[in-house]
């Protein structure tokens, strides 16, 4: 299991609770969505995960480490954070110097740094941006470059704050492709999300909260399917949900949705 969360709360300065009583497993290898409106504690979960909020009441525990402040220099090294906004995690003079600050922070020695800081760009298309300040990039170019910062440590677990907020469609499936094959490594994604189009597609498991607690959980699919989940709240269906409400088949993407209709095309030939 690569996180584990037990009897978890978390209060804010002014009282509010943020995280209630909350317990969950998120598996190795998976792209696990958390699904809920503003307010209802997905950001708050996420910054456990590498410990920018640090459990007050139960137990955080990150590939078998518990979140305290011994193992938090680790445990950071092990999950890279993905904050909705870039520009929150770019602030060096260069993309390079940008990618290159975590290699620093770990101490990797520097005759390897170039090496791992042009593979990586390469992977992600950045390459010929190396030499260019951030401030000068777009939104798509900056998600990038953020994301080059973190796999360039090569962590086990990627957590992400509504990562594929304000791109594009072309952005959005480059950054799935990679992340793609990078949990095709036995890696592990944990992202928050409005888009419940893009967990019903993507993800394998979902997290539904609600006002600091888990209300539906499981395969994202199966959960995205329940009817009840929709008179509980006001998320809004899988547009491919809507679309075959009347089917016995649910498709589960756009390929899957075609073949359905090329079949019962063909059937009533």
């Amino acid at each position: 299991m690569a996180i584990k969360v037990e009897n978890l709360t978390f209060k804010y300065p002014d009282g509010r609770i943020g995280i209630k009583d909350l317990t969950l497993n998120i598996a190795t290898g998976k792209k696990t969505a958390i699904l809920g409106l503003n307010g209802s504690g997905k950001s708050t979960l996420l910054y456990h995960f590498n410990g920018m909020n640090m459990p007050q009441t139960g137990s955080v525990e990150i590939l078998d480490m518990m979140l305290n402040d011994s193992n938090l220099k680790e445990i950071r090294r092990k999950v890279g954070f993905l904050f909705d906004y870039p520009d929150h995690q770019l602030f060096s003079t260069t993309t390079y110097l940008d990618i290159e600050f975590g290699l620093d922070n770990y101490n990797f020695p520097s005759e390897k740094k170039d090496t791992l800081i042009k593979s990586i760009a390469t992977k992600l298309d950045i390459l010929d941006l190396l030499d260019k300040p951030p401030y000068q990039l777009s939104l798509g170019q900056k998600k990038k470059v953020a994301i080059a910062g973190i796999m360039v440590l090569e962590p086990d677990i990627l957590v992400c704050d509504e990562p594929f907020s304000g791109l594009d469609y072309p952005s959005i499936n480059f950054v799935i492709d990679i992340l793609d094959k990078w949990t095709s490594q036995d890696k592990t994604i944990v992202f928050s999300t409005h888009d419940v189009n893009l967990a019903y597609e993507w993800a394998d498991e979902i997290i539904i909260m609600e006002k600091g607690s888990i209300i539906f959980s499981g395969n994202a699919q199966e959960v995205l399917q329940k009817k009840e989940l929709y008179e509980l709240t006001e998320l809004e269906k899988p547009y491919l949900l809507r679309l075959f409400e009347n089917s016995d088949e649910k498709p589960i993407n756009i390929e899957a949705a075609k073949f359905l209709i090329d079949k019962n095309i063909g059937g009533r030939k």
